[in-house]
């Protein structure tokens, strides 16, 4: 029998029991001792709390964990439950993907900044759609009058995706989009643009953020009433599972949700909750959890508070792998898996002193790399002006290549696994988490959480919290209130838009509606409507309209005539 097999005989057990709880009963003493000597010290006046209000001890020590299982707490990177790393090798086998949040005035437009960003170093691209494409309206709508091409790229057709792509192979090239209320249509223009490539769904590698539960929580650019909304996803969960099996159909949003003056716990714990409800409406369809949930991503805020984010992005990792192996059954281990990508908090840029925004970012940018991300957009500092310009895009990505190759950063798998602090404070952001989940159970659910004003409520109070501490100096914002040294003023160049956008997009509408076939256009709007009614799959009568080059907003009224459209109640 070998060293390493020979039974440890019950005394030696006993002994060594006995001496680490001597050594703990020697830290607490020790602990105790010091912590008397930092009361009566003098401190500065800062408020040691979170950005999220949780108060930061001074020190953390063992005893912080003293439960620590390592193997059920903690594991190793890519094994379940996940904390250290979806991956098993992580940034040593491929970096995170280098994704900047692009889109404005028309498809050429920014099909020529897209060139722009893959010809300088970015890996991924990530489309930003104007107000009206949001909200599923057509450029030519009245509803759309002012609004055209200016806080991102207006796409109304299939003919205006084909444009935004344009010598972008889509083999090659992972494309996310930023759309959520009529994201099922933006998601067929996106395939049927790629199948005018010749490259088949089965090829298409992306995501699209069609989530719609944080939309009546947080951000308020809804189409349709939750449940068809609810039905159109899981529509879209059983149409990749089997035609686009390396697409994403939803990355499930805290950042929406954070940047709506959520706290960090709260961003977590709606998020994920966001996250069961689409699996479990998915189940309730008939669908196996691991025929889609392998496919489910996720989009997370990264705020200022550097190691409250790294332990968020940790204990979102083990929530979910538990929750999906214990409560939903799933066996696969990539449904256990919560693969993420990130995006530095617009809500922290300043417009006073702009140039500080972009050491912000760098800081930012970090803690979403320590916390395991598997792709980045790192905002520009000039976002809280206009639309960013090329230079400051170009520093926000070579911040991220800075970050990648200078660094050494990410030479190691999560080089703070074991600090008393992020692990304790990953362990505290589960236990916040647990807790709301319960009380989301008690007002009866997410969906009854959101018609009753129950999360839009909890996220206002959060909002009003943090904005009172900067209001009143508590917080402190470099160059807002305080550090203000009188270059406030801003002196930086800003994107002007051309002011001809909205009428070139009118008149490529009414060159697009002059010359497609009428019929086919009223063929396919006719079938989609029956397919609404009937509990049909959407995708496929979706994709039969794109092709046919019916609008966005057609399309969208096709199905509105069954759905209805939603009004949200006055809860304030």
């Amino acid at each position: 029998m070998s060293t390493i097999e020979r039974e440890v005989p019950a005394s030696d057990l006993e002994d060594e029991l006995r001496r680490k709880e001597e050594e703990l009963d020697a830290l607490r003493q020790e602990v105790a001792r010091w912590k008397e000597s930092y009361t009566k010290a003098s401190k500065r006046d800062d408020s040691f709390t979170s950005v999220s209000g949780r108060e930061v001890e001074p020190l953390y020590t063992p005893l912080d964990r003293l439960d620590e299982k390592y193997a059920e707490d903690l594991g190793l990177p890519g094994e379940y439950p996940f904390t250290r790393g979806p991956y098993g090798t992580m940034y040593r086998t491929r970096l995170w993907t280098m994704r900047q949040f692009a889109g404005f005035a028309t498809a050429e437009e920014t099909n020529e900044r897209y060139h722009y960003l893959l010809k300088n170093g970015q890996t991924g691209l990530s489309v930003a759609f104007d107000f009206p494409t949001l909200m599923g309206y057509d450029s030519d709508h009245p509803r759309s009058l002012g609004e055209v091409g200016v806080c991102g790229v207006a796409i109304s057709s299939l003919a205006d995706m084909e444009a935004l792509f344009d010598g972008i192979p889509l083999d090659q090239v992972s494309v996310s989009m930023t759309i959520n209320g009529p994201a099922i249509i933006l998601f067929c223009f996106y395939v049927a643009a790629a199948e005018k490539q010749g490259v088949s769904p089965d090829q298409l590698r992306g995501t699209v953020q069609n989530d719609i539960l944080k939309e009546y929580q947080a951000q308020h650019a809804w189409v349709f009433p939750p449940e068809p909304a609810l039905r159109a996803i899981v529509d879209m969960f059983d149409w990749c599972a089997e035609n686009a099996p390396l697409y994403n159909p939803i990355s499930i949003s805290g950042y929406h949700i954070r940047e709506a003056g959520a706290t960090a716990s709260q961003e977590l714990a709606f998020t994920l909750r966001n996250g069961f409800e689409y699996v479990e409406r998915g189940i309730a369809r008939g669908l196996d959890v691991d025929s889609f949930a392998p496919r489910l991503s996720f989009f997370f805020d990264i705020h200022n508070d550097f190691f409250e984010e790294i332990a968020k992005l940790r204990a979102a990792r083990r929530i979910w792998a538990r929750t999906m192996k214990e409560t939903y059954g799933a066996k696969n281990p990539a449904s256990w898996r919560l693969r993420t990508h990130c995006q530095t908090a617009g809500v922290t840029l300043t417009a006073q002193q702009p140039e500080t925004n972009i050491v912000r970012v760098a800081y930012q940018a970090m803690a979403a790399v320590l916390g395991g991300t598997q792709s980045l957009h790192t905002n520009s500092m000039d976002e809280t002006l206009a639309l960013p310009t090329e230079k400051s895009v170009r520093i926000a990505l070579r911040t991220q290549q800075v970050l990648a190759y200078e660094t050494g950063v990410p030479n190691t798998i999560d080089p703070l696994a074991g600090s008393y602090y992020v692990e304790s404070l990953t362990d505290e952001l589960e236990a916040e988490a647990e807790e709301l989940f319960a009380e989301i159970d008690e007002v009866g659910g997410v969906v009854p959480g959101i018609e009753t004003g129950w999360f839009q409520k909890e996220i206002a109070n959060a909002a009003m919290r943090q904005q009172e501490e900067v209001e009143s100096g508590e917080r402190t914002i470099v160059g807002v209130n305080d550090f203000t040294d009188g270059s406030e003023e801003v002196t930086i160049d800003t994107l002007r838009l051309d002011p001809t956008v909205e009428e070139r997009q009118r008149a490529r509408m009414a060159a697009l509606r002059e010359d497609r076939n009428d019929e086919e256009v009223q063929r396919t709007l006719t079938a989609l409507t029956e397919a609404a009614r009937t509990g049909e799959n959407l995708v496929p009568r979706i994709l039969d309209c794109a092709r046919a080059y019916c609008t966005l907003y057609e399309i969208r009224y096709a199905m509105e005539e069954v759905f209805g459209s939603y009004k949200e109640p006055v809860f304030f």
